[in-house]
């Protein structure tokens, strides 16, 4: 049986990158920026895959650039 360990370790990890301003967007959609760790545009931040990353990057798809993170 899988260890939390190693199931984190097994989990992908994305960098997510701001890379359009939120300042004309919904209030929604500036918070889900906000909630990512996003403040200033090209700025990122590496989070694990799961579902509720999903849908966040379906809500601001639009405005950030997805990449899966190496190492």
């Amino acid at each position: 049986m899988a260890t939390k360990k190693q199931k984190e370790a097994a989990a992908k990890q994305f960098k997510i990158t701001l890379v359009k301003s939120p300042i004309s967007c919904t209030i929604k959609q500036k918070r889900t920026v906000e909630a990512l760790g996003l403040k200033k545009i090209r700025s990122f931040n590496v989070l694990t895959d799961g579902p509720v990353l999903q849908g966040m990057l379906n809500v601001v798809g639009h405005l950030v650039m997805v990449e899966e993170a190496k190492g």
